[in-house]
């Protein structure tokens, strides 16, 4: 490898984090005696740690006529009527979502995913025909990855479970798509020799075919329909997924509540649909910080309930920033990781399941499009064509990279293609091509995956009904104009939880308007701002000098050390951004020491 001569270098030490392994498959002959193979025989063996709080019951089944083997995370809405397919009467069914995804294979084989719903990372082997697929659920609320090389290849939910399976390359494309996006896109991972298996398809061995079982695709329909019509649309299915999401009726639900458009709407149906306690949870930096407790307060009330705050101190930022990143597969360099850490670790005091408002811009048009649409109209003007206007809406590192990158390594990777481009030089309509990709891959391989990660590790169950599949599938027929037009975003979601007189709804259900104040609903976008920038000027300086420009650090064979100093010194920063810069190296940076080989 081009870089094995920086392998001497040892990053400062930083104490380690113990996380729990995740179940793991091994595709290839593995010694009997291999610790806590829960079952086996000559062509794989599934290892399940008895560290885990679920054992093999929870995480294996086997299909009634032996046949197929399927070991994984699974979570469905639908388990009723999969039963019914099946001819099973609900009541009589003893067995978990995994047993019925046995049952289901061994009847329909590969088309019984075309019946589930819910969120899913699966294994599946096939006894009889000696092939191994890999599954993963259409949005990407669960994740799976797997090795590339070697006479066994490893296959796991968690990254970090790989670790023993794979060597310390790093992936110099990977590393150039974090350092503009803040998170690793489509199945690249920060390993070499690791690979992301992509939502909605399925992956067999040994011939290693790739197909795709489900595509987010544009089916815009009713263009001739008003708002109302398709805010009623969306409102019907929104009642159905958010009660699905609900715990049982007698257990207390969790909301992350925000005061932003996305989680006061999933709070207010979750409080009017739930009838055990319903607890809000927000956070706020202190005095030195504005924040949007007046408006997460406002919706609480509203909605009366048990609200939680939460005050993150910028020592706590950057003392527990080593263990989120512990717990995140690929880095993630979003401020609001160890926000989500913290919180999740609060709420668990309240409740077992917590939901949440992501998928609300991705889906219905949040204002960070407009600079695409800008760029759109006018990139003849500023001579910018549509990828290189994308990578730069990020406002993280793009137009750094030439800089900041060491020269070996810029000369490795600035051909190399985009993930994105499929999707932005598709025919589909502007705004839905850069919906496409929010979902696709900042949805998946960010915003999913730290909830879902984070969530977990503070012995969380999370949902995200803003990104169930049926929403997601149905934001695609929504004609664009109702979804981000001009400086009104998400009108069609602001109309769903808005009074209506559409005949879709019957009279009991025709006024609610009180769901939500009128305060919020109008209220304009201003998201959850981390205050990175004061950070890093104020509390974190000499900390981040220690981390980042050491010589011993693990980005110093790939980065240079002279856009960093700057950044440090706020030479330049005209925009405020190098802040957010920062921070998304120290979370790297963190990552790989976390990360490393042994660890």
């Amino acid at each position: 490898m081009l870089f094995d001569a920086f392998k001497k270098y040892k990053s400062p030490k930083i104490t380690f984090i113990n996380t729990n392994p995740s179940w793991r498959v091994a595709w290839g002959t593995v010694d009997a005696n291999y610790e806590n193979i829960a079952w086996r025989d000559d062509k794989i063996s599934v290892i399940i740690p008895r560290t885990n709080s679920k054992f093999s019951r929870d995480k294996l089944a086997i299909s009634p006529g032996g046949r197929f083997v399927v070991v994984g995370d699974i979570w469905l809405t639908n388990q009723v009527q999969l039963l019914q397919n099946l001819g099973i009467e609900p009541d009589s069914f003893q067995g978990n979502y995994l047993q019925l995804v046995a049952n289901l294979w061994e009847r329909w084989g590969n088309e019984s995913l075309r019946q589930l719903v819910g969120m899913f990372a699966l294994v599946v082997w096939d006894r009889d025909k000696q092939v191994l697929r890999l599954v993963r659920d259409r949005i990407g609320v669960r994740t799976l990855y797997y090795t590339t090389t070697g006479s066994v290849r490893w296959i796991a939910p968690q990254l970090r479970t790989l670790s023993p399976h794979r060597s310390s390359d790093l992936d110099l494309v990977a590393l150039r798509d974090y350092l503009c996006c803040a998170f690793v896109p489509g199945e690249r991972t920060l390993w070499e020799q690791v690979r992301e298996l992509r939502p909605g398809t399925v992956l067999e061995f040994p011939d290693q075919k790739v197909e795709a079982y489900w595509q987010l695709q544009e089916k815009i329909i009713a263009i001739d329909q008003p708002l109302a019509w398709h805010g009623d649309r969306l409102r019907e299915l929104l009642d159905q997924v958010v009660q699905e999401y609900l715990p049982p009726a007698n257990e207390p639900v969790g909301v992350f509540l925000s005061g932003g458009l996305d989680s006061s709407c999933i709070t207010a149906l979750v409080a009017k649909f739930h009838k055990a306690p319903v607890h809000t949870f927000s956070i706020h930096f202190g005095a030195e910080s504005p924040n949007e407790l007046e408006f997460s307060n406002l919706v609480a009330s509203h909605c009366q309930t048990q609200h939680h705050i939460l005050e993150i101190t910028f020592k706590d930022m950057w003392e527990r920033l080593p263990e989120t990143m512990a717990y995140l597969d690929d880095p993630i360099g979003d401020p609001l990781t160890v926000p989500n850490l913290l919180l999740g670790q609060l709420a668990r005091e309240s409740v077992e399941i917590i939901l949440n408002g992501e998928g609300g811009d991705p889906c219905f048009g949040g204002p960070k499009n407009q600079p695409m649409l800008i760029n759109s109209l006018y990139g003849s003007v500023t001579n910018q064509d549509a990828l290189q206007a994308y990578l730069i809406s990020f406002q993280k590192c793009a137009v750094d990279l030439p800089q900041l990158l060491k020269p070996e390594v810029w000369q490795a990777v600035q051909t190399a293609p985009w993930v994105f481009e499929e999707d932005l030089y598709s025919q589909a309509s502007y705004l839905n091509r850069l919906m496409a990709m929010n979902i696709k891959f900042k949805g998946s391989d960010q915003i999913l995956t730290k909830v879902s990660n984070l969530t977990q590790a503070a012995l969380l169950q999370g949902r995200s009904p803003l990104f169930d599949q049926r929403i997601v599938d149905l934001s695609m027929q929504i004609p664009p104009k109702y979804k981000l037009s001009g400086v009104e975003e998400k009108a069609v979601l602001k109309q769903a939880i808005t009074y209506s007189t559409s005949s879709l709804r019957d009279a009991a259900r025709s006024t609610i308007a009180d769901i939500l104040p009128e305060t919020i609903i109008h209220r304009p976008k201003s998201g959850m701002m981390v205050p990175v920038q004061l950070g890093f000027r104020k509390y974190w300086q000499q900390e981040a000098r220690d981390l980042l420009l050491n010589r011993n650090a693990a980005i110093t064979p790939y980065l240079n050390q002279l856009p960093i100093r700057n950044w440090l010194n706020y030479q330049g920063d005209t925009w405020s951004r190098y802040g957010v810069k920062l921070w998304l190296l120290a979370s790297l940076e963190i990552w790989l020491q976390v990360n490393q080989k042994g660890q």
